[in-house]
């Protein structure tokens, strides 16, 4: 449920859209920004989707087909459908990036480098005087 009104939000694309405020209108609100989605949630994400579903799945289907399922799922949980395809393929890597080093600190640090350049990005073009609504929402 959002913060904001009391509704959910039906995208993620629509959450970020009311967080946009926050970017770069003050260097506090911008690190706070960052250090959710840039260390918070990719440990809670990694966690839940390497951790313990991919963990989970290999019990019983081979390990790529695990990584190609967990990064379907964690595509999936982002409820961003015209992001689905590029959504994909980054849970499928940080699935094979922890196949291949069986340490979350892997996936953890990648997902943490994507959605901290993603804020950096935004911050930086807000800056330029970009609407980054726009941007966002693909309008």
């Amino acid at each position: 449920m959002s913060a904001f009104n009391g509704e959910p939000p039906q995208r993620e694309t629509d959450a970020l859209a009311r967080l946009l405020p926050l970017i770069g209108s003050s260097s506090i609100s911008t690190a706070s920004l960052l250090g959710i989605t840039g260390v918070l949630a990719p440990i809670l994400e990694e966690t839940v989707f390497r951790g313990f579903f991919m963990v989970s799945l290999t019990k019983w289907v081979p390990t790529p087909l695990a990584a190609v399922i967990s990064g379907a799922v964690f595509a999936l949980a982002h409820l961003t459908p015209g992001q689905f395809p590029q959504l994909f393929v980054l849970g499928t890597a940080l699935g094979f990036s922890y196949a291949q080093t069986r340490n979350l600190l892997t996936p953890i640090t990648i997902h943490a480098l994507w959605n901290s350049g993603v804020i950096l990005l935004l911050t930086f073009l807000q800056l330029q005087g970009y609407d980054i609504r726009e941007i966002i929402q693909g309008t």
